[in-house]
């Protein structure tokens, strides 16, 4: 990953001027031209190779004696973070999308000291790996054969901080924001992407977002596909309207129903395990309604047959192809690829701010850095084998 980083860093002075030329699309989203040129500036940081991209070194990278234009720009300034968001989506999907482009779901954590920052406190954190203190952030990345971005986010308000209304004043979280599950934030990121018109074939996403019925009842209700990853004790329908345990059904598979397939190239190869997939039960009366299948797809390890993932599928009948949705669900892990860069080449972990609104404005604009560099690698031409949906 560090000699990935380093080409790509190299390879960003070659695309300053379509980094310019991304910007002038979205300069109409800031009312005054000082913060129109110090945005690009700051996109230009963000990627630039200084080795923190926080509010000192940002100006010091473009040219400033101090971090408060920077400041002003993230806190101040007159410009909406979800109309740039906007233009993000439009980008991405203008140069990545395809009919069959996966919406990918999924959280990471921002480590941060102290108490005041919006959304902060001890939890837990699967990009640490345990409780920290920290900040929560749900994201909606959108992949296809061409590349992988982000195009949507949403800030995490644990209960705690939503029911203290004098501190979500000081952090100036809006006061129609409440609390919501991450499943519940990710929910209209996905609706907001299908009604903008994003190409989709698959959603798809971990145990927190398929584990959520609502979730998966939107989905069906808008007839989009899915694949999403469910725990072993999700209660699901089997021969009829009586629910048993993900786990349960699938040992009632036959052996035979086993197929060794790829779940996508990793960087050793194949990502190869053991897929099975059986029919669930639903209530279907309509010929429309026939024509959708629901399934449990089970993944086993090889080396650890013990070790079992289990998925809720729902498609076109046509569309169950095991070996299509052993891709489906290989494809969540391109999220995970992109959280890494995004932090690693983009700061998007690197923001000393601590509002909502805040928040929200370095976050897009590192999410635009990002997918800048998706966009110009997809241009380069073909990547390597085992590079697909990564940037």
């Amino acid at each position: 990953m560090a000699m990935e980083m380093m080409e790509t860093l190299q390879a960003v002075a070659r695309w300053s001027s379509d980094l310019e030329a991304v910007h002038q699309t979205i300069g109409r989203r800031f009312a005054r031209s000082e913060q129109r040129q110090r945005s690009l500036a700051y996109l230009k940081a963000l990627l630039s190779p200084i080795e923190r991209k926080n509010g000192w070194q940002v100006a010091e990278q473009i040219g400033e004696t101090s971090p408060d234009g920077v400041q002003r720009l993230l806190n101040a300034a007159d410009w909406k973070a979800d109309a740039l968001r906007d233009d993000l989506r439009s980008y991405v999907i203008e140069h990545l999308g395809q009919e069959n482009g996966v919406l990918i779901l999924d959280e990471t954590g921002f480590v941060k000291k102290g108490d005041k920052s919006v959304g902060v406190k001890r939890q837990y954190s699967g990009t640490a790996g345990r409780i920290e203190n920290c900040q929560i952030g749900v994201f909606l990345c959108y992949a296809s054969d061409k590349g992988a971005a982000f195009i949507d986010r949403s800030l995490y308000l644990p209960k705690d901080w939503a029911q203290d209304r004098e501190r979500c004043r000081e952090a100036r979280v809006p006061e129609s924001v409440g609390f919501a599950t991450k499943p519940e934030l990710a929910c209209p990121m996905v609706i907001r992407a299908l009604e903008a018109g994003v190409p989709c074939g698959w959603v798809t996403g971990d145990e927190v977002y398929g584990g959520d019925r609502t979730l998966r009842f939107v989905l069906e209700q808008k007839e989009q596909s899915f694949v999403l990853a469910v725990p072993k004790n999700e209660p699901l329908m089997l021969g009829g309207p009586t629910c048993r345990s993900a786990e349960f059904i699938a040992a009632q598979g036959a052996a035979d129903r086993w197929q060794r397939l790829s779940a996508g190239e990793g960087a050793k190869g194949p990502r190869l395990f053991d897929w099975c997939l059986q029919p669930r039960w639903r209530l279907q009366l309509t010929e429309e309604e026939l024509a959708w299948g629901h399934y449990l797809l089970t993944r086993r390890a090889i080396e650890k047959p013990e070790e079992l993932a289990y998925y809720v599928v729902f498609c076109r009948r046509e569309e169950a192809s095991l070996a299509a949705l052993a891709r489906i669900a290989g494809v969540r892990w391109q999220i995970e690829t992109g959280f890494e860069t995004a932090k690693g080449l983009c700061g998007l972990d690197q923001y000393e701010v601590r509002k909502w609104e805040a928040w929200y404005r370095h976050i897009t604009l590192s999410l635009l850095a990002h997918a800048f560099l998706s966009v110009m690698r997809s241009k380069e031409g073909p990547r390597e084998k085992g590079a697909m949906w990564s940037v």
